[in-house]
Formats: C-alpha cells, sequence, structure tokens
C-alpha cells in the first residue's frame, strides 16, 4: 500500500472512530482543521449520524 493510501486511510478510520478533527489534523500535519475537514468530508456524513445518535440518546428518544 503505498504510503499516501495508508495516510489517507488512518485519517479516516480515526475520524470515523470519533477522534477529534483538529488532533486529527495535527497527526497529518495540516495547517488547519478546515483542510483536514475539506479533504475528508466523505467521512462527515457517518459524523453526522454519530451526532444525532447522541443527541437522541442525551434526550431520551
Amino acid at each position: 500500500m503505498p504510503f499516501h493510501s495508508a495516510r489517507h486511510s488512518a485519517a479516516t478510520l480515526l475520524l470515523t472512530r470519533g477522534v477529534h478533527p483538529k488532533i486529527v489534523s495535527e497527526m497529518l500535519g495540516h495547517s488547519t482543521v478546515a483542510i483536514t475537514l475539506e479533504v475528508y468530508s466523505h467521512v462527515t456524513p457517518a459524523m453526522h449520524r454519530e451526532a444525532e445518535r447522541v443527541m437522541d440518546e442525551l434526550l431520551g428518544g
């Protein structure tokens, strides 16, 4: 597996497991978290679903 693919896979896995984007951004060496979120925007639907699940749990839904 090429280094870039491994790096991309690692970042995607970390984000989908709930690691804060700022931490992932720092690990990747991005200058801003915005870059990380733009590059890995395909991960955000899963993050949104998880946020919805947590809110339902918190509100007793």
